[in-house]
């Protein structure tokens, strides 16, 4: 069964993105620092690209929040990954088909867009983009591995990645921490 990861590029002070997100700051105002590491050329990114790589290879399908997608799309101009996307809505909406895959719009709830990303991911990975989607799955013990990219800026503003989460405790397992000129790379699994 497909595990189910969520990555963020995340600011030293636990955002994800800048504040005031709209069509034209799609990352909030600043928030485009939180993916500038991926955009560096040269052998001292050589890390940072490989990790990139790496996660890329592992995507089977996407579940992503209306608001990422409305905001993303116009800057993606296809899925975030060439892999099937599930956008969580609360409308009723045909599905998208882009380039590199398709884009199905879920008003079922985030336990829908679960079982059909997992089945669409088959053996590979279901990466989780927007921190409400995240926060909804960590909350529900639905989540299985964390990536974060820590990246040396504090943003003072935006959305937190682990905000409203609920009340129990999440224990997590740090199994890999890999350091570059630009970011540091952190996996977590997370307890059952």
């Amino acid at each position: 069964m497909a595990k189910v990861v969520l990555t963020f590029s995340m600011s030293l002070d636990g955002f994800v993105t800048g504040p005031d997100i709209s069509m034209d700051h799609a990352m909030g105002i600043g928030g485009d620092r939180l993916h500038r590491w991926m955009f560096h050329a040269g052998p001292e990114n050589s890390i940072d690209l490989g990790m990139a790589r790496e996660l890329l290879a592992k995507v089977g399908a996407v579940i992503l929040g209306k608001r990422t997608f409305d905001v993303g799309l116009q800057h993606w101009r296809d899925t975030p990954y060439p892999a099937p996307s599930f956008v969580l809505t609360h409308e009723k909406r045909d599905n998208l088909i882009m380039k590199s895959a398709t884009f199905t719009f879920v008003s079922e709830g985030i336990n829908s867009a679960l079982e059909q990303a997992k089945a669409a991911a088959a053996r590979k990975v279901v990466i989780v983009m927007g921190a409400s989607v995240a926060q909804q799955l960590l909350d529900e013990g639905l989540a299985d591995e964390i990536y974060i990219q820590l990246v040396p800026v504090l943003l003072g503003k935006g959305s937190r990645l682990f905000d409203h989460i609920g009340s129990t405790p999440i224990e997590l397992t740090c199994d890999r921490a890999v350091n570059s000129p630009h970011i540091t790379h952190l996996r977590y699994k997370v307890a059952r």
